[in-house]
């Protein structure tokens, strides 16, 4: 555009100039030669518009937008147009109570009153893009500052409307799943209405009131107690088993001897005692059973 306007400049020098009384007469002819190919170069440059990789560009001549879009690569265009490009590429918007993980400076999280009227605090990253065939549409009805305007007041709307429906243990723990497809489906439908895709919602955490999470900590230091007792108890039954089963086998083995054994086995028993400790070194008194028995007295020293 730049090209242009010197370009008309110098022509209008030129044929200001052209009068054979002016001294600089002799450069008219120069002028609206130079003036003319720069007009000429300003409209070649000003036809060819680049748009880089993983953008669309939306083309706006006079306040129309045209709902063709312009793909990656060199496009021609009408050399008085405005070409606004769009990212296409997925976009994340993060709500963070910390002060350097948020896209808005400071505490940004979500606060949201639970069915049982407590207040909880979520952190949460919103994956999106923009559709291609309506960014058209989106130009001409939001502009080019859609995050602001879309994204983030839908998605806290959205969270805080349907928080209302858990109580905040549920949230935290058993019912979180089913909260994140809810609020991703209430969402999905809004960001299409408007141009926009929703890829992926990501609840980052949920902080509880400092009194329902002393409560957690309870009922879970509660249940550790119980299944530890548990523990201990099938200790003791598998060792009362144990024991049982070890009385069982004595008193079975005290019967067999008292109804298996025969006279002539107990003497064979003597008998094989007897020499064993007969072949040993020591010196030893052995006293036999039954009266008038006399003490043998083997290996004295």
């Amino acid at each position: 555009m730049l090209l242009i306007i010197i370009g008309i400049l110098l022509l209008i020098a030129g044929f200001a100039i052209n009068t054979p009384a002016l001294m600089l007469s002799r450069f008219s002819r120069p002028a609206k030669v130079v003036g003319g190919i720069l007009i000429l170069l300003g409209f070649l440059t000003s036809s060819i518009r680049q748009i880089d990789a993983g953008h669309v560009g939306v083309i706006s001549l006079f306040g129309n937008v045209s709902d063709r879009t312009l793909n990656s690569g060199l496009n021609f265009v009408n050399p008085l147009a405005t070409v606004t490009e769009f990212d296409i590429k997925t976009l994340n918007y993060t709500m963070s109570a910390a002060h350097d993980e948020g896209d808005k400076g400071g505490d940004d999280a979500i606060r949201v009153l639970t069915s049982d009227g407590l207040e909880v605090v979520i952190d949460l990253t919103v994956l999106y893009r923009v559709v291609p065939t309506d960014a058209p549409r989106i130009y001409r009805q939001i502009g080019t500052d859609f995050t602001d305007k879309v994204v983030r007041p839908i998605t806290r709307t959205r969270i805080r409307d349907n928080a209302v429906y858990y109580e905040a243990i549920a949230l935290y723990s058993t019912r979180r799943d089913e909260f994140q497809t809810r609020i991703y489906k209430t969402i999905e439908d809004d960001f299409r209405k408007r141009g926009l895709l929703l890829e992926q919602l990501l609840i980052r955490n949920i902080d509880l009131p400092a009194s329902v999470k002393k409560t957690i900590e309870s009922k879970i230091n509660a249940e550790q107690d119980a299944q530890k007792m548990q523990f201990v108890l099938q200790k003791e039954r598998q060792e009362a088993e144990r024991k049982r089963v070890e009385a069982q086998g004595i008193a079975d083995y005290q019967k067999i001897l008292s109804t298996g054994l025969s006279d002539k086995q107990l003497q064979y028993e003597q008998i094989k005692a007897q020499r064993e400790l007969a072949q040993s070194p020591n010196a030893k008194i052995v006293i036999m059973g039954g009266r008038g028995n006399v003490p043998l007295i083997l290996n004295e020293k």
